[in-house]
Order: structure tokens, then C-alpha cells, then sequence
């Protein structure tokens, strides 16, 4: 009786993780089903962007910048991004607009720092470089954004202005469209965010930058990768020409900012994309950072690459498809972040166990963010053509959970057998 107790106890405890093992493998697959579309605030997010905020504040975003050059500016700057995404959805002079401008705000002050400037250096004109400025006055402008047209903080107002004068004569004065965001050094998704921004200042305030926008979109034209007619990922600061052939942790970020600047060229450059970087592996669906037929090495851009995709552009992929209305592949990226992003958390939600705020920082973003110079319904896109059925995944989890409960059935089945018949009473 006593030797038989140990073996219970430890049956049961079998049991019960055998149990919690299986209720986690069917909440991974029903998490592929995840309901998103490119109109909607994704649930929850109000609850990310709370876990965020205590991060920030217990230093997460001086921990990120041990791991990547822009760690500090990238974890303010996309929490407060979040931010104006959410006060955009509220109304106008609701408590969730003012909270939303309060914490945009709160972050913006964040990267105006010595330590949000500290990566970048005085490079030529453009004190910083095109990095900085282009992401700060994109926050800056959507600070703007959730204000009354004539209730505008003057001081913030007049900042804009001043940032988008100074972008606006840098592009003008260079012989490339993509500007320095070290020295040496340019990528085209630094300068794209730089020029969106100075299209949300002709959407916001008076029309000044429309000759400036045509004539980067026309140089910028003239620069795409012959391959495949994307603009490339890393470019010769003195000509623009391709460095580095289009990658994905760039080319995601950039057509989120080019449906700002030309929202028709966009579309022509989203599809392009689209056929060339979205895949799936094991029935997830994501975003690979080499173009198809093409493979590489991963770098503090892509993250770690897993059978070829990169998760930071799967994340970024997600901001991408909302601004072009692509709500097939909005529901089939976050499905695969849903399920693999390890989410918990009720009023402190957070992705990734929490391990890495500024990855939940850009998620965050992604999945919130729309355009905000025009407005923009579901996209026309021919169906992706690449086997969308996610039988792989549940046929592993069908294995996994067959292996798990096999023994368990079985040995219930052959203690049957052994049982003693019971002794007959005359």
C-alpha cells in the first residue's frame, strides 16, 4: 500500500502535466484563427501599451540599447507611436484621446534626450543625421495630429515646422534621395520615414513640400533593385545607388511609410513585395528576409532568422498590410504572432513572456497603426499563392498529443486485462 502511494502520486502529477502540455498545443492552433483586419484596434492593446509604460519607466528602453545602436530611441519612440495609433481611434476631446496625447507626448520628450540622441552625430547639415529626425518629427507630427486644428500647442507647432524646413532643404541640396543617417552610411526606410513625414505636414498644416516629395519619388524611382524592382536595403550615401540588394526588416518599414508619400506607387510596390517575401514554414505564415530563391545571414536588423523568416519583419509585415488594406494577410500575421508571440497578461498584456519590451514596443505599433494622411478601406489583392492550408501545424499537434496520451491508454488497457475476475459467491 505504501510503495503504491508514491507511484499515484507521481500518475497524477503525469496527468496533470500531460493535460496543461495539451490545453497549450490547442490554444496555439486555435490562435492561428485570430480575427484582425486593417480597420479595427486590435483588442488588448490599451493593456500592451500599459505594460509598455511600466517598462519604459523601470528602464527596459536603456536595456535595449545594449542590444541595437537605436534600442533607447526605437522603445520610446514606437510606444509613443502606439499611442497616437490609439488616440486616433478615439473621439475628439474624449479621455482616451487626452491619456493617448499625454503618453505620446511622454515619449517624445523621452528621444528628445541626450540619451535618444546619443547614437546619432552631426553629419553635414543635418545635425543627427536623417534617422532621427525623420522618426522624431514623424512622432512629433502625430502628437499634432491628435489636437484640435486651432487648439495646437504653439510650441509643438512650431517645432513641426521647423523640422520639416530643415528636412526639406537637406533633400533639397543632395544629389541622392537617401540621406545620411551616419556617417557613411544610408538606408532608403531612414529617408522614407523622413519624407512621410513631411507629407503629413502638407495633410496637417498649409501645402509647402509637394515639389520636394516629386522629385525624391522621382530619383528614388530611378534607383530600384533590377531584380526585383524594390528599392534596395542599404545605399552608397553619395549616390544612392544599391549597396545591399531589398530585404524585408527594411522593405516592410519603408511601405508603411511610402503609402504616406504615393499611396499608388506603394500599391505597386506592395504587391512586388508581397510576391517576393511572404511565405509560410510548418503552416505560420511569415515574412522571409531574403526575396524567395535567395538566402542569408540574419543581423541585429532581422533578428534571428527561423527557416529563413525574419520575426522582426513578420511584426513590421503586420503595420505594412494595415496601411494597404491587405486584411488576408493582416489575419494570417497576426494568427502566427498570436500563437507563437507566448501573449499573457490581463491588464498588463504582453508578448514574449515580457522578456523583450522593445519587440513588444514594435508589435504594439504594427498592429494599431493606419494611414494618416488618407483614409483607407480593405485593398484588392489577388489571393497569396502559396498554400495557405494550416494542416502542417495541426499535424504536428496531432502527433504531439497522440504521443503525449498514447501511453496513458494504453497502460489503462493492458491494467484491464491483468485485472483478476472477481470470485464468483455460491
Amino acid at each position: 500500500m505504501a510503495a503504491s502511494t508514491p507511484r499515484r502520486i507521481f500518475g497524477a502529477l503525469l496527468r496533470v502535466f500531460a493535460a496543461s502540455l495539451s490545453l497549450v498545443i490547442i490554444i496555439f492552433n486555435a490562435r492561428l484563427y485570430c480575427s484582425a483586419d486593417s480597420q479595427s484596434l486590435p483588442p488588448a492593446t490599451s493593456e500592451q501599451l500599459a505594460h509598455l509604460g511600466l517598462a519604459l519607466r523601470g528602464g527596459a528602453a536603456e536595456t535595449a540599447q545594449h542590444s541595437f545602436p537605436e534600442g533607447y530611441f526605437f522603445a520610446n519612440a514606437m510606444v509613443g507611436l502606439a499611442h497616437v495609433e490609439v488616440g486616433r481611434y478615439a473621439k475628439q476631446g474624449s479621455a482616451a484621446r487626452r491619456q493617448a496625447l499625454a503618453q505620446a507626448r511622454w515619449a517624445l520628450k523621452q528621444i528628445e534626450t541626450p540619451a535618444g540622441r546619443a547614437p546619432f552625430s552631426q553629419i553635414g547639415t543635418l545635425r543627427y543625421g536623417v534617422f532621427y529626425h525623420g522618426w522624431h518629427n514623424w512622432l512629433l507630427g502625430g502628437v499634432l495630429s491628435l489636437q484640435p486644428r486651432h487648439q495646437r500647442n504653439e510650441q509643438e507647432l512650431a517645432g513641426f515646422r521647423r523640422a520639416s524646413a530643415l528636412l526639406a532643404a537637406a533633400f533639397r541640396a543632395s544629389s541622392t534621395p537617401f540621406l545620411s543617417a551616419y556617417e557613411n552610411a544610408s538606408w532608403p526606410v531612414d529617408s522614407s520615414v523622413a519624407m512621410a513625414s513631411l507629407s503629413l505636414h502638407d495633410h496637417l498644416l498649409e501645402p509647402r513640400y509637394g515639389q520636394v516629395i516629386g522629385r525624391w519619388r522621382a530619383m528614388a524611382k530611378e534607383r530600384l533593385d533590377p531584380k526585383t524592382k524594390l528599392l534596395p536595403h542599404k545605399t552608397d550615401s553619395l549616390t544612392g545607388r544599391a549597396v545591399s540588394a531589398p530585404r524585408a526588416s527594411s522593405q516592410t518599414m519603408m511601405l508603411r511609410f511610402l503609402a504616406e508619400i504615393d499611396r499608388g506607387w506603394s500599391n505597386q510596390l506592395y504587391r512586388r513585395y508581397r510576391r517576393a517575401f511572404i511565405d509560410q514554414r510548418l503552416g505560420l505564415c511569415g515574412v522571409l528576409e531574403y526575396p524567395k530563391g535567395k538566402t542569408g545571414q540574419g543581423d541585429v536588423d532581422s533578428g534571428p532568422l527561423i527557416l529563413d523568416l525574419s520575426p522582426s519583419a513578420t511584426v513590421v509585415g503586420l503595420a505594412a498590410a494595415r496601411v494597404h488594406g491587405d486584411d488576408e494577410l493582416i489575419a494570417r500575421l497576426a494568427g502566427s504572432i498570436e500563437a507563437v508571440g507566448f501573449p499573457f497578461g490581463v491588464s498588463n498584456k504582453r508578448y514574449g513572456l515580457g522578456l523583450i519590451p522593445v519587440a513588444d514596443a514594435f508589435l504594439a505599433w504594427s498592429r494599431s497603426t493606419r494611414p494618416w494622411t488618407f483614409s483607407a478601406g480593405p485593398g484588392e489583392f489577388s489571393p497569396l499563392e502559396i498554400g495557405w492550408r494550416r494542416w502542417p501545424m495541426h499535424g504536428i499537434a496531432i502527433a504531439i498529443l497522440l504521443l503525449i496520451w498514447l501511453p496513458f491508454f494504453a497502460r489503462r488497457l493492458t491494467s484491464r486485462r491483468k485485472a483478476p475476475e472477481p470470485k464468483r459467491v455460491s
